[in-house]
């Protein structure tokens, strides 16, 4: 699967499609916007299946990096994002990487060091082929490139030291598309 193509199915999304057609506007006040996760892989599982494009997408999230660590910072950011996509009736979630490792203990337990991108934010998700994110210019960041993400090979993510997470992620994602394997 080319880049040209990845994207063109995960448009097939209509959600997906305007939230990208809008990401330089969410850009001008979010740092390095992407949308990540689950809405740009499980969109192409659902059309490769013949599925709705939207069915199982639990939401759609932008990740961005921003240097103010400040919950208002943060927080005024997804207020502008619920305005920017308020008619889309669709659950957005929109995070600043720079702020996880403030928060992503006291949730999972785990420690995380500070990111330095959005992108790194992408790297570390638990499963190789989800590692995707498309930025506002249109760009297609997939570390692990985009054939296993096709085949619906999962594989755990070295970057990412936790395995508990990793297996409940895997659990989730079989339930959704039960044709997914590890490899």
């Amino acid at each position: 699967m080319t880049e040209a193509e990845f994207v063109a199915l995960v448009r097939e999304n209509p959600v997906n499609a305007a939230i990208l057609d809008r990401l330089p506007e969410l850009e001008k006040f979010a740092p390095q916007a992407m949308l990540v996760a689950g809405s740009l892989f499980g969109t192409v599982w659902n059309v490769q299946t013949g599925r709705p494009a939207t069915e199982n997408i639990k939401d759609y999230d932008l990740f961005y990096w921003a240097a103010d660590l400040s919950y208002e910072a943060e927080d005024a950011v997804i207020r502008g994002a619920a305005a920017l996509f308020a008619d889309l009736d669709a659950p957005i979630e929109v995070r600043n990487q720079a702020r996880v490792h403030l928060w992503f203990n006291p949730k999972h337990g785990l420690n995380r060091p500070p990111l330095t991108s959005a992108r790194e934010g992408v790297l570390q998700f638990l499963v190789e082929c989800t590692c995707l994110g498309i930025d506002a210019r249109g760009h297609v960041y997939a570390p692990y490139g985009l054939s296993d993400m096709q085949a619906g090979l999962l594989k755990w993510n070295a970057l990412n030291h936790s395995p508990g997470l990793y297996a409940a992620k895997v659990r989730d994602y079989q339930r959704r598309w039960p044709w997914l394997r590890e490899g």
